[in-house]
C-alpha cells in the first residue's frame, strides 16, 4: 500500500475544511441586529470614540479609521512613496525609503504597537514593520508623520514585529525567512540551510523622551521561521515571546515539508538575561550595513545614515537565554494576557487552544524539566509549561485579543468565526461568524494591561458577497463587533485600504488632545525656507535653479518665472505660510515625473523638475484651500538650452517681454 504524506494529508484537510466554512453562513443576513446602525451612527460634526490604525498590508502605508463609524481618516505613508503628498517624492523625504540595497519605495506592512507606559497605551508613537526589506518606523503621532526608519540587518521577512516591552524599553523584530548572517559568504547552495542559515531576532531600543531608536543588540538563533511575538507584563515582565514554525528546516515547499512534526515551538526570551550578557561582554561585534532615517521637525527633511556594526548573542553558546515550549502545529499569534500569567499559542492546523502558564514555565525552568535541546536551546516539557488547552473552540486559530474581565477572544480562519472564551476555566461562552476567513482581531488596548471592553474588530481575508464588486481583486473587509454584552453582536462592516493584518485601537481623546495645532513658521529651520513672500526669489547656480517660493491663500510667489533653459534642474521649494494646522497647500508642475507636493502649515518641502523641452509649462496648488483655490496658480517658461533670456520672476505684474531675440 502506498504510504501517504502525513503533511500532504493536513493539507487536504485544511483545504475541505476552508472550502466548507468559507462559504456564507447560514441566516447571514439577520447576523445584524436592528440597533447595530444606532450603536455605530456618529452624528456630523461628532467625533468617533477610537482611532483604528490598521496595517496596510502590500500597500505599504498605515490606515486610520475611526471607530465606532469605520470611517476612512487618513493613510499615512511609510514604507511606500505616496504621490498624494509627495512623500518619497520630495528631496526632503526620499532618505527615508532609503535602505542599504538603495532607495526601495514600497514594502509589506503587516504589523502595528501602539507605544506603552506601564503596560498602558500612552499615545505617543505607534511602530510599524516592512515585511519584505526588514524595516521597522516609528511614526509620530501628534503630527501623523513618519519620524524614523531603522533598517534590520541579519534579517529577512520582517514578519514577527514590531512589538513593544511594557514601558516601550524595546521593539523586539524576529525574522521569518532565516538566512546566512550578512557578515559572511552567503553564496551557499539552498539545500545546506540546515549548516548556513540562522534566525535573528532584533532588539531595538526606544528612547524614552524622543523615541529615537537605535538596535541595542541582536540573538542568533536556530534556522526556524519567526512568526509572531508578544511582550510579558506585570509578573512575565523581561520576557518575551516568539511563534516558531519549520522546526524541520525545510528549505523547499514549506505547505508539505514544515507540516511533518505534531508541534512546533512557543520561544520564550529571556531579555534581562540577555542584557546582562551584554554588559558582561558576552556579545560579538559583527560588521554589517543597515540604514537609519530620522525626520526633522525642524528642518522639515529627513537624513539617512548607513550603519555597519551590530552586538549579536549566540543563543547556542548563551544557554539560559531562550527556551523552546512545544506548541501544536505552524502557530501564528502568540499572545500574553493583561496579568502576564497566560500566554497564548495558536497553531494554524490545531483544532485545540493551548494556555500555557508563566509561573509553570518559570518553575519548569527552575527544575531543568526538558525533554532535550534544539539546536542547543532547551526544550520544557509540554505539560510542565501548560495551564490547559481550549477544547474543540473552532478550526485553524489564530490571534487572541483580551478584553480586561478575564476572558479571550480567538479568531478562527478556516471556521471563519471569533469565539469568546474563559481564561481561569477555558470554557466557551461565544462564538459568532465573521464573512469571511478572519485573519487579525484588535480589541482597544487588547494587548496591553488596559483593554476596553467595547469593540472587537475582525479583520478579514476574503469578503465575496460584501460588497459591490470591483474586479478580481475585491474590497478587503473589517467587521465591528460590540463585546459589552454577554454576547459578541455584529454591528458594522466597513472595507479597508490594502490587506489588514494586525491592527491597533485607542481612545480617541488621548492622541487628539495632544495633536499638534500651530506650526510656527519661525521654528522653520529648512534650509531653502522662504520666511515671507519679500524673501521669495530665484537663483541660477550653473545648470541648477532654485525657486525660493511662497504659498498662502490664494497665490505663488513668485507665478511667474522665465529664464529656464533646456537641461536645467529646477527645485521648487515651496514654503506654506499657514500656521494654522488644517490650511495645507499642494504644488504640481506639467510634466513632473515624480508627483506632486502637499505641503503642511509652516513647512517647506522641494521638488526636483528638469526642464526637458522648451514651452510654458504651468503649476498649481492640487489641494483645495480656498474659494479661489482654482485661481492659486503660475507659469514657468522654458526657453530652449544656451538661451539668452534673463532670469525674470515677479507675482503680480506682466514682465516687459523678452527680446524675441533672446528665444533664438
Amino acid at each position: 500500500m502506498k504510504k501517504i504524506n502525513p503533511g500532504l494529508t493536513v493539507l487536504l484537510v485544511i483545504a475541505v475544511l476552508f472550502n466548507f466554512y468559507s462559504c456564507k453562513p447560514k441566516n447571514a443576513g439577520n447576523a445584524v441586529s436592528a440597533d447595530a446602525a444606532q450603536k455605530v451612527y456618529v452624528a456630523p460634526g461628532k467625533y468617533d470614540e477610537f482611532y483604528n490604525f490598521v496595517s496596510g498590508g502590500f500597500s505599504g502605508q498605515m490606515s486610520v479609521y475611526g471607530i465606532p463609524s469605520g470611517r476612512l481618516l487618513r493613510v499615512v505613508p511609510i514604507f511606500s512613496n505616496d504621490p498624494e503628498s509627495g512623500y518619497g517624492y520630495s528631496e526632503e523625504t526620499k532618505p527615508m525609503l532609503n535602505t542599504s540595497h538603495g532607495f526601495i519605495p514600497w514594502d509589506d506592512q503587516h504589523h502595528l504597537d501602539l507605544s506603552q507606559t506601564n503596560g498602558e497605551i500612552d499615545g505617543r508613537w505607534i511602530f510599524a514593520n516592512a515585511n519584505n526589506t526588514p524595516r521597522v518606523a516609528r511614526v509620530d503621532l501628534r503630527t501623523f508623520h513618519t519620524a524614523e526608519i531603522l533598517e534590520l540587518p541579519n534579517s529577512a521577512g520582517n514578519h514577527s514585529s514590531p512589538f513593544i516591552t511594557e514601558n516601550t524599553e524595546y521593539i523586539v523584530a524576529g525574522t521569518r525567512f532565516s538566512v546566512p548572517p550578512d557578515d559572511v559568504n552567503g553564496d551557499v547552495p539552498i539545500n545546506s540551510y540546515k549548516k548556513n542559515f540562522k534566525g535573528t531576532i532584533s532588539f531595538i531600543s526606544v528612547g524614552k523622551e524622543d523615541g529615537k531608536m537605535d538596535i541595542a543588540f541582536q540573538l542568533q538563533c536556530p534556522p526556524v521561521d519567526f512568526d509572531l511575538s508578544h511582550a510579558g507584563k506585570g509578573k512575565s515582565h523581561g520576557w518575551f515571546f516568539f511563534s516558531c514554525y519549520n522546526t524541520e528546516k525545510a528549505n523547499t515547499l514549506l505547505e508539505v515539508n514544515a507540516s511533518q512534526r505534531d508541534k512546533d515551538f512557543i520561544m520564550a526570551v529571556n531579555w534581562k538575561k540577555a542584557e546582562e550578557y551584554l554588559k558582561a561582554g558576552k556579545g560579538k561585534k559583527q560588521t554589517v550595513k543597515y540604514a537609519h532615517n530620522v525626520y526633522n521637525e525642524k528642518t522639515h527633511s529627513a537624513s539617512s545614515e548607513i550603519k555597519t556594526q551590530v552586538i549579536v548573542l549566540d543563543t547556542k553558546e548563551l544557554k539560559d537565554i531562550c527556551y523552546f515550549v512545544p506548541c501544536p502545529k505552524s502557530p501564528h499569534g502568540c499572545d500574553v494576557d493583561p496579568t502576564g500569567e497566560y500566554i497564548v499559542g495558536s497553531g494554524k492546523l490545531a483544532a485545540l487552544i493551548p494556555v500555557f502558564s508563566f509561573d509553570k514555565l518559570m518553575a519548569a525552568i527552575d527544575k531543568k524539566d526538558f525533554i532535550g535541546d534544539y539546536d542547543g536551546i532547551p526544550i520544557v516539557k509540554y505539560e510542565s509549561a501548560l495551564y490547559g488547552e481550549v477544547k474543540k473552540p473552532g478550526l485553524g486559530p489564530l490571534h487572541t485579543e483580551f478584553d480586561g474581565k478575564g476572558n479571550a477572544i480567538t479568531s478562527f480562519f478556516v471556521s471563519s468565526e471569533i469565539v469568546k472564551w474563559n481564561i481561569k476555566d477555558l470554557k466557551v461562552i461565544d462564538r459568532q461568524p465573521t464573512y469571511y476567513s478572519v485573519g487579525h482581531l484588535c480589541i482597544p488596548g487588547g494587548d496591553t494591561r488596559k483593554p476596553n471592553a467595547k469593540y472587537v474588530i475582525a479583520y478579514n481575508k476574503i469578503t465575496k458577497d460584501r460588497y459591490l464588486p470591483t474586479g478580481p481583486e475585491l474590497a478587503q473587509s473589517a467587521q465591528l463587533y460590540d463585546i459589552s454584552g454577554d454576547k459578541m453582536q455584529l454591528i458594522l462592516d466597513f472595507p479597508t485600504t490594502g490587506e489588514p493584518h494586525y491592527a491597533q485601537a485607542v481612545a480617541a481623546d488621548l492622541i487628539r488632545n495632544n495633536s499638534l495645532k500651530f506650526y510656527k513658521i519661525e521654528d522653520n529651520n529648512n534650509p531653502y525656507v522662504t520666511k515671507g513672500e519679500a524673501a521669495a526669489k530665484v537663483v541660477r547656480e550653473g545648470n541648477k535653479v532654485h525657486v525660493y517660493m511662497t504659498s498662502i491663500r490664494s497665490h505663488f510667489v513668485p507665478d511667474n518665472i522665465e529664464g529656464i533653459r533646456v537641461g536645467d534642474e529646477v527645485y521648487f521649494h515651496v514654503t506654506n505660510q499657514e500656521q494654522d494646522w488644517d490650511v495645507p497647500h499642494g504644488f504640481a508642475i506639467k510634466g513632473a515625473p515624480n508627483a506632486e507636493l502637499l505641503i503642511m502649515p509652516g513647512e517647506t518641502q522641494t521638488l526636483k523638475w528638469v526642464a526637458e523641452k522648451a514651452g510654458i509649462f504651468p503649476f498649481y496648488c492640487t489641494d483645495f484651500c480656498s474659494a479661489l483655490h482654482q485661481e492659486m496658480q503660475g507659469y514657468m517658461r522654458v526657453s530652449p538650452a544656451g538661451s539668452s533670456v534673463p532670469l525674470l520672476f515677479s507675482t503680480g505684474k506682466n514682465l516687459p517681454p523678452a527680446d524675441s531675440a533672446n528665444t533664438k
